[in-house]
């Protein structure tokens, strides 16, 4: 059964209940336009075709990006950063748009607006990938399924040039000399480990003392970014460094293990050593590039720094000329 009512001098109201569906109610401009849904509606449903829309129609960007901070989010590796994006969207005024509203134009508005605003082709990349997968478990397990994704409807923006700064110079020295000057004693330490190790910041971060064998000369990292545990050699440079550390109760390597706070510091230390544009993402870049330096091939790399992808891992590769010259003759 379908009825349309009258509501106002552009708002017609359509309503259709039919046995074994949800009634679904629509308000449209004119009477002409409620008629067409009506009968594209029935059509469906009648083909066994229709799917309600009903919940994507009244749950606004907000509310989905809510829960998938609350259900999917937690997961993920990158949780913490992943929440600081979320942020981002629930400040944004397509959070208050429902999901069934958002096109692919609104998306594409967001690139464009992010991209004039100086900001990153990854970082907008990642920003979009959250409403992307979002859309994707909105349809896959949220009951949503008459969304569709906006995101795989625009051109994403092309992938940012890869980082590849590597230490210049008396860089190091200046840097170790400067964290020596620092107010955290472990900057040091930390730098001096992901230049031995390779390992990412976090890995860092979340050293402990149970992982560490210093009589094998390993470190076993049991949690890391692509989900593979690895377990890293450690050179007699890294071990003369854990060993120079005092040991605390709770069994960390570290007492200073906030990701985000080894960041901060490494910055102040690159303002002391008056060195620019470095990142502590960069000591791990400069670490692979040494051990290809040293000789080891592609596969002994991998298994120190944990890349699956030998793809990837060429771009750490940044071998320097001068060195390459010198092997040459």
């Amino acid at each position: 059964m379908a009825s349309i009512d009258k509501r106002g001098p552009l708002q017609f109201r359509a309503r259709i209940t039919k046995k074994g569906f949800p009634s679904q109610t629509k308000t449209l401009s004119s009477r002409e336009a409620a008629e067409k849904w009506v009968r594209k509606t029935l059509a469906a449903m009648e083909q066994g075709t229709f799917i309600c829309s009903k919940e994507a129609e009244q749950t606004i960007l907000e509310e989905a990006l809510e829960r998938y901070a609350r259900e999917i989010s937690p997961e993920k590796k990158g949780h913490a950063q992943e929440l600081q994006r979320i942020k981002i969207w629930k400040n944004h005024p397509l959070a208050l748009r429902s999901l069934a509203s958002l096109r692919g134009s609104d998306l594409a508005k967001y690139r464009d607006e992010r991209l004039f605003a100086g900001k990153a082709s990854n970082t907008i990349r990642l920003e979009l990938a959250i409403i992307s997968h979002l859309f994707t478990i909105a349809r896959k397990e949220w009951g949503m399924e008459s969304l569709v994704n906006p995101v795989q409807l625009i051109r994403m923006p092309k992938p940012s040039i890869e980082r590849d700064r590597r230490l210049q110079g008396d860089e190091a020295d200046r840097l170790r000399n400067a964290a020596s000057k620092s107010k955290s004693c472990e900057i040091g330490p930390m730098i001096d480990i992901a230049l031995e190790t390779a390992a990412r910041r976090g890995e860092i971060a979340a050293m402990r003392w149970e992982y560490i064998n210093l009589a094998r000369k390993t470190w076993h990292i049991p949690e890391t970014k692509n989900g593979t545990p690895r377990t890293v050699p450690l050179s007699m440079k890294a071990i003369e460094v854990l060993q120079r550390l005092t040991r605390i109760i709770d069994g960390n390597v570290w007492r200073f293990c906030r990701e985000q706070g080894i960041t901060q510091a490494f910055e102040r230390v690159c303002v002391r050593a008056q060195i620019e544009n470095l990142h502590f993402h960069d000591l791990r870049h400069e670490a692979t590039s040494r051990f290809f330096e040293k000789g080891l091939n592609i596969m002994e790399v991998s298994a120190i720094t944990g890349h699956k992808d030998l793809k990837m891992l060429k771009r750490y590769t940044h071998l320097r000329a001068e060195d390459l010259a010198v092997k040459l003759g």
